[in-house]
């Protein structure tokens, strides 16, 4: 690593030497100046990695310095070291964007250790880092071969999502590597539990299952509503646990967080099904059974999300709820526009559902547009794309509006989303569905290594759409693709986030409570 070249700014200098020939000893080079003026001067000639400033100097203060500093390098750090321990002037400097603040008298290692943090504070991250998921590494390995059960898989997929934005932060391709083969194997063990597990989940004498799409309000929400005030239920589509933990901290800014739990989107991890499922309280073949007219499968015309607000309301009445309740469901700009201008109004009710759909356009954009390629290329940058679009949302600003009332925010999605690698070979009539992570149809052919299958999609909680109906799941981070022009298929959806079959990231999901503070 070059010399960290430090400019110590202080009309009392000459009482630092110590303190300056210590930092010389550990490698640094200290350029010492004893006024504003003179370091104004320096700055524009010499590169400077950080300013260390004294507050009381005669001529200009540290903070006027502070300032003009700011005019010639914004993004220098500066460390601001003074006796003066008034709160307006703190806040003076933390307001100016300092990077630090120490207090005289001060030691030489706490003048060290603010170094540190500033220069080399992502070299020590990543190094730790990488220790740190080493030692990790095999304890996840024997939690993955010790047979979990869905509240450990639940468990397993958090710290896998933990360890992989703790590797965003490192520039380590060989540790990422030995991560993402780690996640492949996990996704791999994963799909073997759900098709061994799931169809024993659905069946209604099964006491010990994991809360589902269809049980989500029932033993999720409704336990968390509070009868003294306001409570918004906030479906936001398509959003993966790690898209919500980068969303999480702009969530913080104005409301506190009281409990984060995960569940799992029911089969097909998708829109049509899965949400369709959590607002009627019911499996789809449920949804067919008692609401014939409103239900579509997936070969019929008509839109396939177009009674969740009919559905939710029988759901209220079923558990013998108040059947007062707003419903608010956003797929373009002009309805973001109406909720926000509308959202006091959420809040004369004792529960107001929003159904955002912004993150299942992006992902759909994505497999679309090369531009959206290149900015979310990988999971890092999908995660930070989807933070930069919800801290300038719509959906954001209408939820700081009303951060200042007292109300219950409950926060949940329908389903996540995949990066897809690996094409799965299928034969289907023209009946068979088109989705990549699913399909059902009359003539599947397909390896049954390859997928899991359900003959009977009644065995899934699903519809028969026709007599010989059956359905396939694609699993971890395989698509589904027909001979037809099989080549072009495979190399256009390669890398593209889909949903609809059985992976950790599609299928267990976050639910959040959260209050305003």
């Amino acid at each position: 690593m070059s010399q960290i070249n430090i400019l110590w700014v202080d009309d009392e200098i000459e009482s630092l030497k110590s303190q300056i020939i210590f930092l010389e000893n550990k490698g640094y080079k200290v350029s010492a100046l004893t006024n504003g003026y003179d370091a104004l001067e320096f700055l524009k000639d010499q590169v400077v990695d950080v300013v260390l400033l004294d507050e009381s100097m005669p001529g200009i203060t540290g903070l006027e310095t502070l300032s003009k500093i700011k005019e010639i390098d914004q993004q220098i750090p500066i460390v601001m070291i003074t006796k003066n321990e008034a709160e307006n002037v703190m806040d003076d400097a933390i307001g100016s964007q300092i990077t630090d603040y120490l207090i005289k008298p001060v030691n030489p290692n706490q003048v060290l250790l603010s170094l540190k943090k500033i220069i080399d504070n992502k070299r020590l991250v990543a190094e730790k880092t990488t220790t740190a998921y080493q030692q990790e590494f095999r304890s996840l390995f024997m939690a993955l071969s010790s047979n979990p059960d869905y509240n450990e898989w639940m468990d397993i997929y958090k710290k896998l999502v933990y360890w992989e934005m703790e590797m965003a932060k490192t520039n380590s391709p060989e540790m990422l590597e030995v991560f993402n083969a780690q996640k492949t194997e996990a996704n791999s063990e994963f799909s073997k539990f759900i098709s061994r597990n799931y169809s024993d989940w659905l069946h209604p004498k099964t006491k010990d299952a994991p809360v589902m799409s269809h049980t989500l309000f029932r033993d999720r929400v409704v336990p968390n509503l509070d009868p003294n005030v306001p409570n918004v239920f906030l479906l936001i589509d398509n959003l993966r646990y790690d898209q919500w933990k980068a969303i999480l901290p702009i969530f913080q800014e104005s409301f506190r967080l009281m409990e984060e739990e995960s569940f799992f989107s029911i089969l097909p991890t998708s829109t049509q099904y899965s949400r369709n499922a959590i607002f009627a309280g019911m499996l789809p073949v449920d949804i067919e059974h008692r609401f014939p007219q409103e239900w579509k499968n997936d070969d019929e015309e008509g839109g396939k999300n177009m009674f969740e607000e009919h559905f939710f309301a029988a759901q209220l009445k079923q558990l013998k709820m108040d059947p007062r309740f707003s419903y608010t469901k956003v797929t373009n700009h002009a309805d973001a526009q109406s909720m926000l201008n509308n959202i006091h109004n959420m809040l004369d009710y004792p529960l107001s559902v929003i159904v955002y759909n912004f993150v299942d356009m992006l992902s759909h954009a994505r497999t679309e547009m090369e531009v959206l390629k290149e900015l979310a290329g990988d999971e890092a940058s999908y995660r930070s794309i989807t933070a930069s679009w919800f801290e300038h949302s719509p959906l954001h600003q209408a939820l700081k509006r009303i951060s200042d009332k007292k109300f219950n925010l409950l926060i949940a999605t329908d389903h996540g989303s995949v990066r897809v690698k690996t094409p799965v070979k299928v034969i289907g009539d023209k009946q068979t569905t088109t989705n990549l992570r699913y399909k059902h149809g009359r003539n599947l052919n397909y390896d049954p290594k390859e997928v899991l299958a359900f003959r009977d999609p009644r065995d899934a909680g699903l519809p028969k759409p026709n007599v010989n109906s059956s359905y396939i799941f694609a699993k971890g981070d395989g698509y589904l693709c027909y001979p037809n022009n099989y080549n072009y298929f495979v190399n256009y959806y390669r890398n593209t986030f889909q949903h609809g079959g059985i992976s950790l990231e599609e299928m267990i999901v976050p639910f959040a409570r959260m209050t305003t503070k």
